[in-house]
């Protein structure tokens, strides 16, 4: 099990070429990917996002990605002579017509904008995105290693919380069967009392409590709650991303809960509905951090 939120880090330097990437990211419904990077690296932001889903289902991440080529390897420069052409026709013009003498050096020419472009050539291109995609794999693995790590945390809170719940399963069972017959004990006094008989009849007395049983019975409840129980802790034990699913039970469990609160006139039922119901969203809100 995963947490949502995470940090992870990688550096890698090769050739004199230095790459940083850094991963984080927080709760989100869904999978939301930003990613920033150099402008010289764009050309990679696809199979960046890619490589990230591939490996992280769920939140909102952020990718920082920084590059430093200090490799005179794979460059390529390009002049721009027509440019050049065009600089010097205009500085010849403007020479003419004050009266200036025209005196340019090569290396003052290029200088001038647009007139050197520094381009890395396609292996050199090919170069640099395995390099950045080994460093990219480092930070994945560390950034869903720090995930696991909050996942256990949170894993142990929700075992403990769930434990809780089904222990007041439990009791809410007793509650409710010894309800029943205190039910017909106080029936049957109230019965002699306004009759002013000794004997009462079973078959009426029985009628009676059957519809009374009926009424606030909660095993159907109980029954649910127990099968939801299990599930959710079967969920803690898989791999794959839960987040949603827990949600979702999380919802049909508060539900059953309000049910038996509404069928049972107990005090201590619904004391025991009451911190079912806190217990439930507490771990609802942690839910809400799981991947």
């Amino acid at each position: 099990m995963k947490s949502m939120t995470g940090f992870g880090r990688a550096k890698l330097e090769k050739n004199n070429r230095i790459y940083n990437i850094e991963i984080k990211s927080v709760n989100h419904k869904y999978n939301d990917i930003t990613i920033k990077l150099p402008r010289s690296l764009s050309y990679l932001e696809d199979k960046i996002k890619k490589e990230i889903s591939n490996n992280i289902s769920r939140g909102k991440i952020d990718i920082f990605i920084s590059f430093e080529n200090y490799s005179e390897e794979g460059k390529q420069i390009i002049v721009n002579r027509e440019l050049v052409k065009e600089y010097m026709q205009e500085f010849k013009k403007i020479a003419e017509e004050n009266n200036l003498n025209l005196n340019f050096s090569v290396t003052e020419i290029t200088k001038l904008p647009e007139v050197l472009t520094l381009k890395e050539t396609q292996e050199d291109e090919k170069i640099i995105e395995e390099e950045l995609f080994e460093c990219l794999k480092e930070a994945i693995s560390n950034f869903v290693n720090m995930r696991e790590q909050e996942g256990n945390k949170i894993k142990e809170d929700l075992l403990l919380r769930i434990e809780k719940i089904a222990q007041k399963v439990e009791k809410i069972s007793e509650y409710s069967t010894r309800l029943v017959e205190e039910y017909v004990v106080k029936l049957e006094q109230r019965i002699k009392e306004l009759l002013k008989v000794d004997v009462v009849d079973e078959t009426r007395l029985a009628m009676e409590v059957v519809l009374y049983a009926d009424k606030c019975s909660v095993e159907e409840e109980l029954t649910r709650l127990r099968s939801h129980i299990m599930q959710f802790k079967n969920m803690l034990e898989e791999t794959k991303p839960i987040g949603k699913k827990m949600d979702f039970l999380m919802q049909e469990m508060n539900r059953e809960t309000n049910t038996i609160g509404s069928k049972s006139g107990s005090l201590e039922i619904t004391n025991l509905v009451v911190n079912i119901k806190t217990e439930l969203e507490d771990i609802r809100e942690q839910v809400q951090n799981i991947e």
